[in-house]
């Protein structure tokens, strides 16, 4: 009975441990690497994705407190400067800083 017990254990855990190496071994094969790095690329493409629509946000801001670029909302062309003094100031002294809303030219 006990030489049973311990054949059922042995069994059991060569069973488990093969499972184990089976599965490891899958994971580092082409398909299961292509498989785990597909959720990497993923959240590097959002990234990149993210970073250039802040990029396009920020110029535009720039573009438009600077008064440069295409024609400006009220239908004033390129070169028109309406930006108070003291936000130039600011914008040249601290080009990256985060600004508190897109002003609106009335």
């Amino acid at each position: 009975m006990r030489r049973l017990f311990w054949l059922t254990v042995g069994a059991t855990a060569g069973v488990v441990a093969v499972r184990k190496v089976t599965r490891t071994a899958q994971a580092f094969t082409p398909a299961g690497l292509a498989s785990s790095a597909g959720g990497i690329g993923d959240s590097i493409r959002y990234f990149a994705d993210q970073v250039r629509a802040g990029m396009v946000e920020r110029e535009a801001e720039l573009r438009d407190a600077l008064g440069i670029g295409g024609d400006n909302a009220d239908g004033r062309g390129p070169g028109s400067h309406d930006l108070p003094a003291d936000e130039a100031a600011d914008l040249i002294q601290r080009p990256s800083a985060p600004r508190s809303s897109r002003r609106s030219s009335t």
